[in-house]
């Protein structure tokens, strides 16, 4: 797996919305340089397991549309002999 990376735009959203957490939640400030190293800290250490489970999300959804494209293939087989 590559390292979870953002853009400089998505990780301003991200960093406004920890800050944002942190003082309605938390009654806590939390300045940017701060909540950059937490949304590293998550990025690379949690970030995994959100990562492994969009992937099996994405499996599960590719793993029912094969299925259903081996049925629409049974259902216009044409019957023989064997």
């Amino acid at each position: 797996m590559s390292e979870i990376e953002f853009s400089k735009d998505e990780k301003k959203v991200i960093v406004q919305k920890i800050q944002t957490y942190f003082n309605e939640n938390l009654d806590q400030k939390i300045e940017q340089f701060d909540a950059e190293f937490l949304l590293d800290f998550f990025a690379g250490e949690i970030g995994v397991y959100f990562y492994n489970q969009g992937l099996n999300a994405a499996q599960a959804v590719l793993s029912n549309k094969m299925d259903s494209i081996i049925d629409a293939i049974y259902e216009i087989e044409k019957p023989t002999q064997f």
